[in-house]
């Protein structure tokens, strides 16, 4: 018996609570021990063969409960591994006036950085990067895509694009891509970037291990040199349990120019 099996049903047999289908019951039930910290986040649930047997149920109803808890991004399924109580996420603000990498970002807050590399290599550019970038004729193009991590929950995904001439060796980048830049002499001054709301399909949901159809942020990062040349394209999905996007704004002078 496991330790999460254990203490749900150590005070004996189980009375789900009364009302509608039997596996809305089962939800509630599993709601109402989490609520209570009967079983707390990162504690795996037993599996379904184990749940129908403990509670007398068709192992179709207890899917259809868990399915509909993973749904509600109460239970996190990992391939392989099991079903898993969702962890809480801490929402993070971000500002939108400073030009910083996601580890400088988060290095600000005094929270620790993990990442997990997805792809790194150099390839024929897509005309979508052609254009961003500027490159001509015969110029490729450095990827760099990663799961970036705190705590051990995943926040977001990146996937940045640099001409091959100023990243020749995507695999040398260490946890900044910025720090890395710079080491160079290519740190980006300015960036223009856009923000829309995206529903996460199903391979980007199960890396943030949110269900699919989770509302995300895709974000759209074009950032430039001092001179006005284009050195980064960067495309990126962040949690939007995880997100909040904060910009300081102010009213324009009378001649309309812009300036504060």
């Amino acid at each position: 018996m496991s330790a999460t099996e254990h203490v749900m049903f150590a005070k004996g047999p189980v009375a789900l609570p009364p009302g509608g289908p039997l596996y809305l019951q089962l939800k509630r039930w599993i709601e109402t021990a989490i609520e209570a910290g009967t079983i707390r986040a990162g504690d795996a649930l037993p599996s379904e063969r184990d749940l129908a047997q403990r509670l007398d149920l068709s192992r179709v109803t207890v899917r259809k409960a868990v399915q509909q808890l993973v749904g509600d991004g109460v239970l996190v399924q990992r391939h392989g591994s099991g079903t898993f109580v969702a962890q809480h996420t801490q929402r993070v603000e971000q500002s939108l006036s400073h030009l910083t990498s996601f580890a400088e970002d988060m290095a600000r807050r005094g929270m620790a950085v993990d990442s997990i590399w997805l792809d790194r290599g150099i390839y024929d550019p897509s005309p979508e990067e052609t254009v961003a970038l500027g490159l001509t004729s015969g110029e490729r193009v450095a990827r760099a895509a990663r799961l970036r991590l705190s705590g051990g929950t995943p926040l977001a995904i990146e996937r940045a694009a640099l001409s091959s001439a100023i990243l020749p060796d995507p695999r040398s980048i260490g946890t900044s891509l910025y720090s890395h830049l710079e080491k160079g002499g290519f740190r980006p001054v300015r960036a223009i970037q856009r923000i829309r709301a995206a529903s996460l399909g199903p391979e980007d949901a199960k890396l943030l291990e949110v269900p699919a159809g989770a509302a995300a942020l895709h974000i759209e990062r074009i950032s430039y040199l001092a001179s006005g040349r284009v050195i980064e394209f960067t495309r990126s999905i962040y949690r939007g349990d995880a997100y909040d996007f904060v910009a300081e704004l102010r009213i324009g002078s009378q001649q309309g120019d812009g300036r504060p």
